[in-house]
C-alpha cells in the first residue's frame, strides 16, 4: 500500500462550494483517473482519504492538503497529472508527495499549526487597514461571535493573531476597481479550537476599530504549516520530500 500526500487549490467560484461537495468532486475524479485506491473494509467501503484542515465555504485556497492510500504504487508526478486533468474548473492539484512505508514522521495534521492568509478588503484604505490592524494587535482580547449549528458561540479571535502585515501596491490587488481603494491584509492565524476564520479576524476589526467593508472580503489561505520563531511557516510536506529523497538515495 502506498500513502500520498496532495497540495490542491480551490479557486474561482469554487470556493463558495462546501467541503462535502469538494470531497464528492474529488472522488469523482479519483474514478475517472482510475487512481487504484485502497478501500476500507466493511458493508459499506470507501476510499482511504484523509481531509486535513478543510478550508471554510466561502474563501479561496492554494494550500490545501489531503491524505491518498493506493493499493498499486504511482510516480507522485503521474498522480498529478492524472488527477488533475480529471478535475473540475477551479479545483487544482499541485503536488503530490509520496510517503515511503515505515516512515515515522508523523501525522500530516499535526503540522498545520497556522494557517497564512491574505484578506483584500476593496473599499477600504490601506491606512484605515493598517491603523484597525494595529488596534487589533495592542488589544490583550477580542471576543467576537459566530453562529454555530449550537447557537451563537463567543470566541477570542485575538489568541490566534499571530503577525500580519498592510500592503498597499495597487499591482497586488487586482480584485479592486480602478480608482478604488483596496486595503490588503496578509495575516498568520494560529488553527486553534475553535478555529478563527478569515471572517473572524474581520469582526475583531469591527470590534476595535469600527471597520466596515462596503462589499465583502475576499479571503484566501497561502499556506499552512508549523510556526517557526519569527511567526513564518514551514512547508508541511518537506519532511516527506527529505524522507522519500533518502529512500531513493
Amino acid at each position: 500500500m502506498q500513502k500520498l500526500r496532495l497540495r490542491y487549490a480551490k479557486r474561482g467560484p469554487l470556493r463558495f462550494t462546501s467541503h462535502r461537495d469538494i470531497a464528492r468532486a474529488f472522488e469523482r475524479a479519483l474514478r475517472r483517473a482510475k487512481v487504484p485506491m485502497a478501500y476500507s473494509q466493511g458493508f459499506n467501503p470507501h476510499p482511504r482519504i484523509s481531509w486535513i484542515g478543510a478550508s471554510p465555504t466561502g474563501v479561496a485556497s492554494e494550500a490545501e492538503y489531503v491524505e491518498l492510500q493506493l493499493v498499486e504504487e504511482l510516480e507522485p508526478d503521474a498522480l498529478v497529472h492524472m488527477l488533475d486533468a480529471a478535475m473540475p474548473p477551479g479545483l487544482d492539484v499541485l503536488e503530490a508527495v509520496g510517503v515511503p512505508v515505515g516512515a515515522d514522521g508523523g501525522s500530516l495534521a499535526d503540522r498545520m499549526e497556522a494557517s497564512l492568509w491574505r484578506i483584500e478588503l476593496s473599499g477600504v484604505s490601506p491606512d484605515t487597514l493598517r491603523t484597525a490592524f494595529s488596534r487589533l494587535l495592542d488589544a490583550e482580547v477580542v471576543e467576537v461571535e459566530r453562529l454555530t449549528k449550537h447557537g451563537m458561540r463567543t470566541i477570542d479571535a485575538r489568541a490566534a493573531v499571530v503577525t500580519g502585515r498592510v500592503e498597499d501596491d495597487p499591482a497586488v490587488s487586482p480584485s479592486a476597481p480602478p480608482g478604488e481603494a483596496c486595503g490588503i491584509l496578509v495575516v498568520v492565524v494560529r488553527q486553534l479550537t475553535p478555529a478563527v476564520r478569515p471572517d473572524d479576524v474581520l469582526s475583531a476589526l469591527r470590534v476595535v476599530a469600527a471597520l466596515e467593508p462596503p462589499v465583502p472580503a475576499k479571503a484566501t489561505r497561502m499556506a499552512q504549516g508549523r510556526l517557526d520563531d519569527g511567526g513564518g511557516l514551514s512547508d508541511p510536506l518537506a519532511q516527506d520530500r527529505a524522507a522519500r529523497a533518502s529512500a531513493i538515495g
